[in-house]
């Protein structure tokens, strides 16, 4: 996962951010901010359609729909219905209180209200639209004291605008809203890798561990035993305790790194050797050129848990292993008594499903255990 537990690279941990970045509320008073210039037209038809104190309430509306705009971001985003429908009520009511003083150009505040309900309702606000522009279009030809003609009335660019403005709106929320529902995959699939790398480490290290510890257990306690009576063999033990640590050292520093190698032949070789030191006689294949070498290190898997649990906890005095093109069984002539998973046989049924395939354990008859692992589910290949 490199140097970051969700993303892959700092260019990915960056884009997120940006994505991110664009759903808090205060970051989107720009989409309301930098629109309000365009209430300059409005300001001028003021100056040119009013005198003193209609100017200046007509300023004054103005303003105060400014205010009411740079706070709608807040109502888009955090608001309930209720206080959303409150909000826009003001805005549309101050946009009535202006049309007598900047006339026909206070249909600019319409743009905004476009904005706002296109916002919140998507496709739905169709129908606020649709009036919004015909109103532009003919309240203005309607007002005889505007004397405002259907000609001019067609070539202002607001009626055209509200339309345009909507569409505009939705499709850059839709955008917004693609990306931020990416943004939040990504991490998610960046949690859930970061997540599996550490299982499959924790996997494996128990997989590793509890072979290489328990075979390290079995000859230390014969080297002890063999202490006494014959040293020579005894060292020979204690010095191949030696040669298991190393390689489990190196075993673990594989695991976590991602590049072990477990092949099936391998652990039918260590697995046999396990068996002798704990006194338990083996009748394992010395091929296994049967099994398909795809399955071949899962069955390797296999092959090292099962023969671990048969010495940790079976006190079997015979085990067998028998090989398939896809399979693998392991019996012994143990206590073979019924009880719980442990993580071993639980991280070995995971892997064991992860690649398609199933496990099958439970005591044997007439007596014993047997672990059965197929690499290719029933009906499969």
């Amino acid at each position: 996962m490199g140097g970051n537990t969700e993303f892959a690279t700092p260019a990915e941990a960056e884009w997120v951010a940006n994505q991110r970045r664009w759903t808090r509320p205060k970051d989107r008073f720009f989409w309301i901010a930098v629109p309000l210039l365009y209430l300059i037209y409005v300001v001028a038809a003021v100056d040119q359609n009013s005198r003193g104190a209609g100017a200046i309430i007509g300023y004054v509306v103005i303003g105060a729909f400014a205010v009411c705009l740079l706070l709608s971001p807040v109502l888009l985003s955090d608001s309930g219905a209720g206080s959303f429908w409150a909000g826009y009520a003001v805005l549309t009511a101050l946009f009535l209180a202006e049309l007598p003083f900047a006339r026909a150009a206070a249909f600019c505040f319409c743009i905004y209200l476009t904005m706002i309900i296109a916002a919140r309702l998507g496709a739905r606000s169709w129908p606020f639209v649709a009036a919004m522009a015909i109103a532009a279009l003919f309240v203005p030809v309607a007002i005889g004291s505007w004397h405002v003609s259907f000609t001019d009335s067609i070539g202002n660019f607001t009626p055209m605008a509200i339309p345009v403005v909507a569409v505009v709106t939705c499709a850059v929320l839709q955008v917004v809203r693609g990306n931020t529902a990416l943004a939040e995959a990504r991490a998610e699939v960046g949690r859930l890798a970061a997540e599996n790398e550490r299982i499959r480490i924790a996997r494996d290290l128990h997989d590793l561990l509890g072979h290489s510890l328990t075979t390290i257990t079995v000859k230390a306690g014969l080297a002890r035993r063999l202490g006494a009576s014959d040293s020579a063999r005894a060292v020979a033990q204690i010095t191949e305790v030696e040669e298991l640590c190393r390689q489990a050292l190196a075993d673990v520093r594989a695991a976590v790194s991602g590049y072990r190698d477990v092949t099936l032949a391998g652990e039918l070789a260590r697995g046999r050797e396990l068996l002798r030191a704990a006194g338990v006689a083996a009748d394992l294949p010395t091929a296994t050129d049967i099994v398909d070498p795809a399955h071949q290190e899962l069955l390797g898997w296999a092959v090292r848990e099962g023969l671990t649990n048969v010495v940790r906890h079976s006190r079997a005095g015979t085990c067998a292993v028998r090989l398939s093109r896809t399979g693998v069984e392991i019996t012994d002539d143990g206590v073979g008594a019924a009880a719980p998973a442990g993580n071993g046989l639980r991280g070995l049924r995971e892997r064991v499903v992860a690649a398609g395939g199933s496990v099958d354990a439970g005591p044997a008859q007439p007596s014993g255990w047997r672990l059965r692992v197929s690499a290719a589910a029933e009906g499969g290949t």
